[in-house]
């Protein structure tokens, strides 16, 4: 999988991520579970619709980073 999330972009998904399971758990509701997705694809710095769309977030610095890898 090639990465497509950027830095930011990870921030803001996990920090979204958070925001979802507190909801979820202060609310005692399975909405929470929904958090597994944005945290999901922050760590593994992949999104199954970015490809579809044809986006990505990674910078240059980022994409040549992977391919030194």
């Amino acid at each position: 999988m090639k990465k497509n999330v950027g830095s930011i972009d990870k921030t803001t998904r996990i920090a979204l991520g958070l925001v979802i399971a507190i909801y979820g758990v202060f609310n005692s509701s399975l909405i929470g579970l929904i958090a597994i997705i944005p945290i999901g694809t922050a760590l593994i710095n992949w999104c199954p619709l970015y490809p579809i769309l044809g986006l990505s977030t990674c910078s240059i610095n980022d994409l040549e980073e992977e391919i030194s890898e």
